[in-house]
């Protein structure tokens, strides 16, 4: 999967690092868990894009802080973002203490307390949508359905950053879509659940995004693309999860 997104998407000069020192590689900071299913994810990407790079026995310094899911879901779904922020807030900056110099928050959804967990923390963090436009951008996408969590469908966190900052027209699925996506999202794909009737309601929305004229279809959640893959489609899919850990292994190995 990380070869094909190098070959076909980032275009990433690997091969102009190679020789780097390996103490010059950063630590890259995870704020994890939500779902732990798709930081396993993030976690194997990482590493890939490390040894690709370094080759041996190279793997990635990563320290990972991996929340109990449960207690955000709750209050994700109370609507109480401000102690959702507060939580991440003290887990990015253990994070920071630990050593990280950089930071990315594995998930979509909890981009929108993005704010108040960049002011947590001195490091930078690498917002999810802004690695996936960058992307969008240079395959020249201008309208792109988006799938994800209702939250992030719907609230202008996530869609109004690509709109606003990269100019990306984004199209979501109808309402029922939307219930499907999120419903999907949580009761099966957080809980590692994967059920080929479901992948086919995916399917089927994702062919409705096109028919609506998009010319890609974003999986703005870092569950969908353990259910929907590129193979499994001939609409361009942009998987969040492998875009912003790709994202991650740039910034590692890249001089300061």
């Amino acid at each position: 999967m990380y070869t094909m997104f190098i070959e076909c998407n980032l275009k990433y000069n690997f091969m102009a690092l190679v020789f780097k020192e390996v103490a010059a590689v950063k630590t890259i900071g995870m704020l994890g868990g939500m779902s732990w299913e798709s930081t396993l994810s993030y976690y194997r990407i990482i590493n890939e894009g490390i040894k690709e790079s370094l080759g041996g026995l190279h793997s990635a310094k990563i320290v990972l802080y991996s929340v109990d899911f449960a207690e955000i879901e709750a209050l994700q779904h109370q609507g109480d973002w401000e102690k959702t922020a507060e939580i991440l807030g003290g887990a990015a900056q253990s994070v920071e203490r630990a050593g990280a110099d950089f930071l990315i928050i594995c998930t979509n959804t909890m981009h929108k307390v993005f704010p108040v967990v960049e002011k947590a923390v001195g490091i930078p963090i690498i917002h999810i949508a802004d690695a996936t436009a960058h992307v969008l951008q240079k395959n020249y996408i201008h309208r792109a359905g988006l799938l994800g969590t209702r939250f992030t469908m719907e609230q202008p966190f996530y869609r109004g950053r690509l709109e606003e900052n990269f100019n990306i027209e984004v199209l979501v699925p109808d309402e029922a879509g939307r219930s499907v996506v999120h419903e999907i999202i949580y009761r099966e794909l957080c809980t590692g659940q994967i059920n080929q009737d479901s992948k086919e309601r995916f399917l089927s929305i994702i062919e409705g995004l096109r028919d609506q004229g998009a010319e890609a279809v974003i999986l703005g959640c870092t569950e969908i693309s353990l259910l929907v893959q590129q193979s499994d489609t001939d609409v361009l899919l942009y998987d969040t999860t492998a875009l912003h850990a790709a994202k991650a292994v740039e910034l590692a190995l890249w001089e300061a």
